[in-house]
């Protein structure tokens, strides 16, 4: 009876563990607007800020949800692709703030450090919107055009201060500002040894293999475990 019981509680246990193993790295960086659902999320690691993606491959394009609390309620917050080297010069920029009280998006060409200039951007953007939340978030919900053959993308997010007369002021040139740039993956490095699969599922696996790998080492060890009880 005391080992029905014993193995009743493992039992209980391991369904526990395979559940919480079943949470995604996203669980605790879900979008309070829930607009969407994306297939990847990854928290950016400065700024407090994070993206939510999803990469299509059929049509070459990228979705965001970007999210991260600008230094006072009426700033603003970008984030942006550099199609040509790493930094903030050159990047094509999605920006947007509170004007007349309602959130709005519009697009940048920083050509230079000095010369930030609203207008069209080197490629193709659309659905673009933008909202704040009661954290004191704002997020810039958008689609961007990518190049066919691409894997990666240069990316840069930034938060500054507010604007005068509609033009966005400079940001801080504190360590988190100036770390505010990265690299974005879009389709999941492969050993040359493991076979291709699309583009689309790549991305898919690309958040998802880590807690894959951990559910079946835990599967593992708990039949193991159990195995070992009902033995004794």
């Amino acid at each position: 009876m005391r080992s029905n019981s014993s193995l009743s509680l493992l039992l209980l246990l391991c369904i526990s563990l395979i559940s919480a193993t079943h949470a995604t790295d996203c669980s605790s960086l879900k979008l309070t607007g829930g607009k969407k659902q994306y297939a990847n999320c990854t928290e950016l690691p400065v700024l407090n800020s994070t993206l939510h993606f999803t990469y299509d491959a059929t049509n070459s394009s990228l979705s965001i949800a970007f999210s991260v609390p600008p230094p006072k309620p009426d700033g603003w917050i970008a984030w942006a692709v550099n199609p040509t080297a790493t930094g903030m010069a050159g990047s094509q920029a999605l920006l947007a703030f509170k004007a007349n009280g309602s959130m709005v998006v519009k697009t940048y060409n920083i050509s230079s450090y000095s010369s930030v200039v609203e207008g069209k951007l080197s490629f193709d953007v659309w659905d673009l919107e933008a909202e704040s939340d009661k954290d004191g978030k704002m997020v810039i919900y958008g689609s961007v055009k990518v190049a066919a053959s691409a894997k990666k993308l240069n990316q840069v997010w930034q938060v500054g201060q507010g604007g005068v007369d509609g033009h966005p002021m400079k940001h801080e040139f504190a360590k988190a500002n100036l770390a505010a740039v990265g690299e974005l993956q879009l389709v999941e490095k492969l050993s040359p040894a493991a076979s291709s699969p699309s583009p689309s599922a790549q991305a898919v696996a690309n958040s998802n293999s880590g807690y894959w790998a951990s559910e079946m080492n835990a599967g593992f060890w708990i039949l193991g475990f159990i195995s070992l009880i009902i033995l004794m």
